[in-house]
């Protein structure tokens, strides 16, 4: 059985601010988080929310090409960046996935997180990456948000 673990949290009222939060989590903690958004707009959306979804929330993050992701834990991309980025010093990073198709090269990470909001579509969107990941062998838990 694979070591790769993927956490799908069920029941978001919102599935990108949920997003923000668990972010914000991961980077007080100063974890690197990959957060994989194939849609531009989505991801350009999701950018502009982490910059201020509270009046006292910032979580400093960078595009994968952009110049300052070697010193920047939080990652946006829209493909798997360069395999050394997948870890921050010994730590491996966490992969975030908000798009609605698995992401590629997920055997690089041991830990990816989901988050599913209660929109039927997302919904059965996250039943076929569940089921994607769980024929890779992964092991899939799922949590009830709230």
């Amino acid at each position: 059985m694979s070591q790769i673990r993927v956490d799908f949290a069920f029941g978001a009222p919102d599935r990108l601010r949920t997003a923000c939060e668990v972010v914000r989590k991961h980077y007080l903690r100063q974890r690197r988080v990959i957060i994989y958004i194939a849609d531009s707009r989505q991801r350009t959306r999701f950018s502009h929310m982490l910059w201020g979804f509270e009046p006292t929330a910032f979580v400093p993050h960078v595009n994968a090409d952009d110049p300052l992701v070697d010193q920047t834990p939080i990652v946006l991309c829209d493909q798997m960046p360069r395999p050394d980025l997948t870890r921050a010093g010994t730590e491996p990073a966490w992969l975030l996935n908000l798009s609605t198709q698995c992401p590629p090269n997920t055997e690089t990470f041991l830990r990816i997180l989901e988050i599913v909001s209660n929109d039927e579509a997302d919904k059965q969107a996250a039943r076929t990456r569940w089921r994607h990941y769980q024929q890779q062998g992964y092991q899939v838990h799922a949590h009830q948000i709230g």
